[in-house]
C-alpha cells in the first residue's frame, strides 16, 4: 500500500462550496526518503522502508548510521516501512506529499492521547447505575455487577472495567483528502486523527 510518514500539525475548519463548515485536520507529509527496497527475491515480499525527520548524527548509533549510509541520507527519526508500493523506487529517492491527490481517500495511523487511569463511564461509555437520588450517594459511575453468583464463581476475561485509556496505535479509515498543498509539504483530510499536536503519523492511500 503507498503512503507516507507525516506530522499532525493540528485541526482547523474549512467552507466548502455550498458554504458548509468542514472540521478537518492539517498533516504535513514528507518529504520521505527510500532508506531500504525489499524484494521478493531476497526478502520473500516486496516493501519500500522510508525515512522522514532528520536525527542529529551523535543521536544515531553506529547501525543506524550505516543502514541511512546506503541510501546516502542522514539518520532518520521515524522508519516505517509500506508493504507492496506501487511504482519503482530505488535507494535515497525522495517522495513527497504529490503522491496523493485532492478527492482521494486515505488512511490515517497513529498513537492516540495518553488518559492515564479512566473509569467505566469515560473509558467505556457506560451509563452509569441507577438514580442520581433515592438514597443513593456513591453509585451513580460505578460500574455495577461484574459477574455473577457461586457459578462461575470469577470475573470472566475482558471484562470492561475501569483502567488505563489511550496511548494506543489507532487507524481512521476513508478520510477525504480536501486539500494538497506541495509547497509546504501539508495535506487537510476531512475529520479527525489520533495523537496530539505535532506527532508522527502514517498516511496510506
Amino acid at each position: 500500500m503507498s503512503g507516507l510518514i507525516g506530522r499532525k500539525i493540528g485541526m482547523t475548519s474549512i467552507f466548502d462550496e455550498n458554504g458548509k463548515n468542514i472540521p478537518c485536520t492539517v498533516l504535513e507529509a514528507g518529504p520521505c526518503v527510500v532508506t531500504q527496497v525489499r524484494t521478493e527475491e531476497v526478502d520473500g515480499y516486496s516493501a519500500l522502508q522510508l525515512g522522514f525527520d532528520d536525527k542529529a548524527e551523535k543521536r544515531a548509533n553506529k547501525a543506524e548510521q550505516g543502514h541511512v549510509k546506503k541510501a546516502g541520507t542522514s539518520p532518520k527519526k521515524k522508519v516505517v516501512e509500506f508493504r507492496d508500493f506501487e511504482g519503482e523506487f530505488k535507494l535515497g529517492d525522495t517522495l513527497n506529499v504529490e503522491l496523493f491527490q485532492e478527492g482521494e481517500f486515505v488512511d490515517v495511523i497513529g498513537t492516540s492521547k495518553g488518559k492515564g487511569f479512566q473509569g467505566v463511564v469515560k473509558r467505556h461509555g457506560f451509563g452509569g447505575v441507577g438514580q442520581a437520588t433515592h438514597g443513593q450517594h456513591n453509585r451513580l459511575r460505578a460500574p455495577g455487577s461484574i459477574g455473577a453468583a457461586s457459578y462461575p464463581a470469577r470475573v470472566f476475561k475482558g471484562m470492561k472495567m475501569a483502567g488505563r485509556m489511550g496511548g494506543e496505535r489507532v487507524t481512521v479509515q476513508n478520510l477525504r483528502v480536501l486539500k494538497v498543498v506541495p509547497e509546504k509539504n501539508l495535506i487537510v483530510v476531512k475529520g479527525a486523527v489520533p495523537g496530539h499536536k505535532n506527532s508522527y503519523v502514517t498516511i496510506e492511500k
